[in-house]
């Protein structure tokens, strides 16, 4: 294990490898913003409904 970081020899990229490090990022954090939107639609989805409900069993008397 290296004790210290400049230890460490840079790893060179060619300018493909580069490119396609940042497609590869890039696609990774398009995925991460819609599973993220899609997560907060449901769970505003199922606040809404949970409101009705409560809603409904307040207005009818319990």
């Amino acid at each position: 294990m290296l004790d210290n970081l400049s230890d460490r020899t840079p790893r060179i990229l060619t300018p493909e490898q580069r490119r396609a490090r940042d497609a590869a990022r890039k696609a990774d954090a398009e995925q991460a913003m819609r599973e993220h939107e899609a997560a907060q639609r449901a769970f505003h989805a199922n606040r809404e409904r949970l409101k009705a409900e409560r809603l409904a069993r307040e207005a009818s008397g319990k």
